[in-house]
């Protein structure tokens, strides 16, 4: 699968294997460099200024050649990520062909791996529909001495699985359906290595999953239930850890219909399953020694004669019956499912992700991920893993009250409470259908901007694949 970028890095040992004609990105980390060399005086005010505010700032020089000078006052991840978008822009900006950074060793290997994190990632463009789109690459050439090979394989790994996931939200339903999303998978895991087994609708129905059924009964083309299994020889863990994705490859609000042009945009709502699958390529492309199983209930939610409707009463999986109050609600009736499916495995913790609810967007907007679950340790460290990677998580209110809103008269369950807590009562929800350590991220407001910003696009952002990989990388190193 393409991953749409436009950077293609190359890794050399000595400039004398460089063929092509190249401009130097040169990294300036403090004032006093920029004062012993040979720059425009022009640009010492400037260049002052944003070491005195704190703020990276990319020059362009023209003179005999393009030269790009990248003003890094401050030493954090996020910023460095931020500053290689910034040069990558500017580059793009000048129409370069080929540049060689100069000045990498002047940052830790972690800052280093964060500003070609930023330049990799911002390169991203989904052009694949255009008739007349740009594919011209800008090379990009990296002294081997200044990144370890490892380190440098697996960050183009990961920037690779982040590329494939957002190829995957922002294909269009007529391109991406539950079949076309289980047809992909499999290419994928024969790709980068791990299993990945299905089950069609009629495995579908001989398991009950009352849920994922219901909602496919408004559409013409039957769910999808998706298995993916990375189990290397030497995993640390004995029980997976399981991911489960929200596959709702179109959302229309079934019968309660979204208004008020809501619907646009709604090929994002198989955010999560993508970025399950998404984590999956990346710890299976690097090789990580954990344990990890993905689950991804696949179907569209659309009105047809025998679609779901309000009033409706079905069984779960588990057994559970629930009255249909929103038929919009729709998510948290296929993800029970695979939650109460998880417990096959007898899983260490279960992670769901999922485009959920908009009162979780209101709360977040698309600057974090609303977190709920049962399991406080974990927890803290997926937090910090989310501040690593500035994809920050905001935990819910998840109190007892928030459950019982979900009382019905004629069932076990309703599968929307009303309008307060509307992203606790959902979370609530979920957790009846689980028994085992448990984190519901729900990433409707990230999942999908529309205004590019720093390292991210316009449309999707392939949320939680960066996050769950750092946290099952760090859980490699310290379980």
């Amino acid at each position: 699968m393409d991953n749409y970028l436009n950077i293609q890095p190359i890794l050399y040992k000595s400039p004398t294997e460089i063929q092509e004609i190249i401009v130097p990105i040169i990294l300036i980390t403090q004032k006093g460099q920029f004062e012993q060399s040979a720059f425009p005086k022009a640009l010492e005010k400037p260049v002052n200024h944003a070491f005195l505010k704190n703020k990276a700032e990319v020059f362009t020089i023209a003179d005999h050649q393009y030269r790009f000078l990248a003003i890094i006052p401050e030493h954090e991840a996020e910023c460095l990520r931020n500053t290689g978008a910034l040069v990558y822009k500017a580059l793009q900006q000048k129409q370069v062909s080929g540049a060689n950074i100069e000045g990498l060793n002047l940052l830790s290997e972690e800052h280093r791996l964060a500003f070609l994190e930023g330049m990799f990632l911002s390169s991203y463009c989904f052009h694949k529909h255009k008739t007349k789109a740009e594919t011209n690459k800008i090379s990009i050439h990296i002294n081997s001495n200044d990144i370890p090979e490892e380190k440098y394989n697996e960050l183009i790994s990961l920037v690779d699985a982040v590329s494939i996931t957002k190829n995957l939200v922002n294909e269009p339903l007529n391109y991406m359906d539950a079949l076309v999303f289980t047809e992909t998978a499999g290419l994928l895991s024969e790709e980068f290595g791990f299993e990945a087994e299905v089950f069609h609708k009629k495995k579908i129905e001989d398991l009950k999953m009352g849920g994922l059924l219901a909602v496919n009964r408004g559409s013409e083309i039957p769910p999808t239930f998706n298995i993916f299994r990375h189990q290397p020889d030497n995993a640390v863990n004995k029980k997976p850890m399981i991911l489960i994705g929200k596959g709702v490859m179109f959302d229309t609000g079934g019968y309660s219909l979204k208004v008020g042009g809501t619907m646009s945009g709604m090929k994002d709502d198989m955010a999560g399953g993508a970025a399950v699958l998404g984590t999956i390529c990346a710890i299976s492309a690097n090789k990580l020694p954990y344990y990890v199983i993905g689950l991804v209930p696949a179907t569209d939610n659309k009105i047809a004669p025998d679609a779901l409707v309000v009033d409706d009463i079905i069984t779960m999986m588990d057994g559970t019956t629930v009255e249909v109050q929103n038929t919009d609600a729709e998510g948290r009736l296929v993800l029970a499912d695979a939650l109460t499916y998880a417990t096959n495995f007898d899983p260490e913790l279960v992670i769901d992700i999922a485009t959920l609810t908009g009162a979780s967007a209101a709360i977040t907007g698309s600057l974090g991920i609303a977190m709920t679950g049962n399991d406080p340790s974990s927890m803290n460290k997926l937090t910090q893993s989310g501040e690593y990677v500035y994809e920050r998580l905001f935990q819910l209110p998840f109190w007892k009250e928030y459950g019982d809103m979900l009382q019905s008269d004629i069932a076990d369950l309703k599968n929307v409470a009303g309008p307060v807590g509307g992203a606790s009562t959902a979370a609530k929800f979920l957790e009846h259908f689980t028994h085992y350590p448990w984190i519901h991220l729900d990433i409707a407001g990230a999942a999908f901007i529309k205004e590019t910003r720093g390292y991210q696009q316009t449309g999707a952002t392939a949320v939680c694949v960066r996050l769950l990989y750092h946290f099952i990388k760090n859980k490699c190193i310290h379980d």
